[in-house]
This record gives C-alpha cells, structure tokens and sequence, in this order.
C-alpha cells in the first residue's frame, strides 16, 4: 500500500516537466525583461514642448523642452508639463511591461491571468 502524501518510487514524469517548463519560463522572463530594460518610450505634453524620454528601467534618459514653454513668470505651467510627459511616458512602459507578462501567462494556457 502506497504512502499517504508522497509519490511511490520518487518524481513523477508530470513533476519533471513542470520543473523543465517552470526553468524555461524563468529563463524566457529574465529575456524579457532585458529586452524591456533596453527599450525606450518618449511622451510629450503641451502639444509636444515637452518631451520626456525614460527606459524600461523606469529611469528618465531625456528631457527635451521647446523654447517657446519656458515662461520666468509661468515656472508652475512648465513643472505641470514635465510631470505630465514623464508621467505618461512612465505609463507607457509599465504597459508594456504588463504586455510582456500577460504573454508569458497566456503561454502557461492560464488565459493572459492567474487562476486565483
């Protein structure tokens, strides 16, 4: 009679392929996510006087700013404009990175999410 709670004569095969596909997910992640670190996303604001570059990383590259935004008596409206830009630029590469992972659980057949 086999043990309660254990596997009679070691690992099923089932086991060892999960192990084999959770390693292959693993290695396709770490992939992932350099290829991400390496992409950038710009986003501008005010009709493109500002334009904020940052990296998949989530760190601000560049900082481009048309003359014509750069008001002395008007500092609030160009911080407005930086933040807006950096902000939506920062958006756009968290949603790529949300992409990148709902591909992954898409391929695991978990339907683009975790089951619970």
């Amino acid at each position: 009679m086999a043990k309660r709670g254990g596997f009679p004569g070691g690992m099923p095969g089932n086991m060892n392929n999960l192990m084999k596909q959770a390693q292959r997910m693993q290695r396709q992640m770490e992939e992932n996510q350099k290829e991400l670190e390496t992409k950038e996303f710009t986003a501008k604001a005010g009709g493109g006087a500002v334009e904020v570059t940052v990296t998949g990383k989530k760190e601000v590259t560049k900082v481009k700013l048309s003359k014509e935004v750069i008001d002395p008596d008007d500092i609030e409206m160009l911080e407005d404009l930086v933040m807006a830009a950096t902000n939506e630029a920062l958006r756009m590469a968290e949603e790529a990175s949300s992409e990148a992972m709902n591909k992954m659980a898409g391929g695991l057949g978990l339907g683009g999410g975790l089951p619970f």
